[in-house]
């Protein structure tokens, strides 16, 4: 992408993430249904995020052969879908919004068409901070969940991630956008000690590390984090 295209992209984004916090400031968590229905999705890039990528390929990560797998805020489903690609596991997409919900089923029964395969992914509505399960998970991944919610909700993300995630599982956060004290959202300014003190004391962190790859308007506002467990 060439300079002038990156500034129209940078341009346009910046426009959708006003429109999507108009549309939180007067719908609240409906907004994000609405966000869907308007096309306000300044996070969706079209594909699977390379720090994923760059996250599963790493040795300081290490998985059991078979497992479950987590993506809260899923989106049109791009990070499950892979996950459940690479790891062959068995891989849940959860996001408030049903729309969302509805066209990460689309793109997942795309993927699997074109591949000729068969996926261990499915996707669900529903609220991470009353989310149930039977069975922990190995490993959830974070990338635009965290930065979406009000700050007064980060202590119930990290209990949720406690409660969500088996001992020796591991959490991979893409902390983005890591804008200092900037005030307001979503995105809300996030950083790594936030990640941490919410998380608690039963956490080791494994690999806090720029991403190999860094473009546009990510550039010095991101860290790929991998947690583990204890």
């Amino acid at each position: 992408m060439d300079t002038k295209q990156e500034n129209i992209s940078s341009v346009d984004k910046n426009e959708k993430i006003l429109a999507l916090r108009r549309l939180i400031s007067e719908s609240g968590a409906s907004g994000w249904d609405r966000a869907w229905e308007e096309s306000v999705t300044p996070w969706d890039n079209g594909n699977v995020q390379k720090a994923l990528i760059e996250a599963l390929d790493s040795t300081a990560l290490t998985l059991p052969a078979n497992g479950r797998a987590l993506v809260p805020g899923c989106g049109r489903g791009y990070d499950a879908v892979y996950i459940a690609s690479k790891l062959s596991y068995t891989t849940i997409g959860l996001d408030l919004s049903p729309k969302a919900v509805n066209a990460a089923k689309l793109y997942a029964d795309s993927i699997q068409i074109e591949k000729e395969s068969q996926l261990e992914v499915s996707f669900h509505s529903g609220d991470f901070f009353t989310y149930k399960v039977d069975e922990q998970f190995d490993l959830v991944y974070d990338y635009t969940f965290f930065c979406a919610i009000p700050l007064e909700l980060r202590e119930g993300w990290g209990k949720q991630m406690c409660d969500l995630i088996k001992t020796g599982g591991h959490l991979i956060t893409l902390a983005y956008p890591i804008d200092g004290d900037r005030k307001g959202g979503p995105p809300f300014s996030v950083d790594i000690p936030s990640y941490a003190a919410v998380l608690g004391s039963g956490w080791e962190k494994i690999l806090d590390k720029v991403p190999d790859e860094v473009t546009g308007n990510s550039v010095g506002r991101v860290r790929l984090v991998i947690w583990k467990k204890l």
